[in-house]
């Protein structure tokens, strides 16, 4: 690894980023405008905007990165980008290392307009920190980034890229509490929930939410969430190929 070409790598993809104008629209606008619909299909109830838009602002990155990352990787992956790239001292973890940053950052902003909306205009109240709820926001959208990476090395076009939202995004948002309380539920769902990093991902959210101070259970909700991004990278690393010329 090299941390100018992990720079150099990041630099690059920002640049793409940054001439996409549809791809800015959908990381940047598309979360806030869901919120904000949320917020007035909610109008009569503010409570419950309160309870559900403080885990869709974490739910909404993690989905819309997923989609992005996906159809990116892919495209390196069959447009031959990433054959070339990986005939020069890149390194596999400087690829997704730098597509790791550059969505963070990209991440980063999105939770922040997200947040700013929500709390300043839409009226979301919580007991915890706005700036906390952001930074899982943040490591939400990291987990999207890192899945996405992953999962891109199993299909061969970006229309199978997106089917994997259904079947691997989906089932998460059903179970992790969000639509109905996991303690509820069957027990073979509610140990299926276990595995899903989305459940995780909900309940520290949900902790903020109730508690003026980050909690343990918080704590370590957000180090499951981030284990399960590095895992994610790594064997993303492990599904990308180095031909030699």
């Amino acid at each position: 690894m090299s941390i100018r070409i992990t720079a150099a790598t990041t630099a690059r993809i920002l640049r793409q980023l940054a001439g996409d104008r549809r791809t800015i629209a959908l990381i940047l606008l598309v979360p806030t405008l869901l919120l904000t619909l949320l917020r007035y299909v909610m109008d009569s109830a503010p409570m419950i905007f309160d309870r559900v838009g403080l885990v869709m602002l974490g739910v909404f990155p993690f989905i819309s990165m997923f989609l992005v990352t996906s159809v990116a990787m892919l495209r390196e992956r069959t447009s031959g980008t990433l054959e070339r790239m990986l005939t020069t001292p890149l390194h596999k973890l400087d690829l997704l290392l730098g597509y790791g940053i550059a969505f963070a950052l990209a991440a980063a902003v999105q939770a922040g307009l997200a947040a700013t909306t929500s709390y300043w205009l839409l009226g979301l109240d919580t007991a915890g920190s706005p700036w906390l709820i952001g930074g899982l926001a943040v490591a939400n959208a990291v987990l999207g980034v890192a899945v996405g990476l992953l999962l891109s090395a199993f299909a061969t076009s970006e229309f199978q890229a997106v089917q994997f939202m259904p079947a691997v995004v989906l089932p998460q948002m059903l179970l992790c509490g969000l639509i109905w309380p996991r303690e509820e539920m069957a027990g073979w769902l509610q140990g299926a929930s276990e595995v899903m990093p989305l459940t995780y991902a909900v309940e520290a959210l949900t902790e903020v939410g109730a508690h003026t101070s980050p909690t343990n259970t918080m704590w370590l909700d957000l180090a499951v969430v981030l284990g399960v991004a590095l895992l994610a990278l790594i064997l993303g690393a492990a599904t990308l190929r180095r031909r030699t010329p």
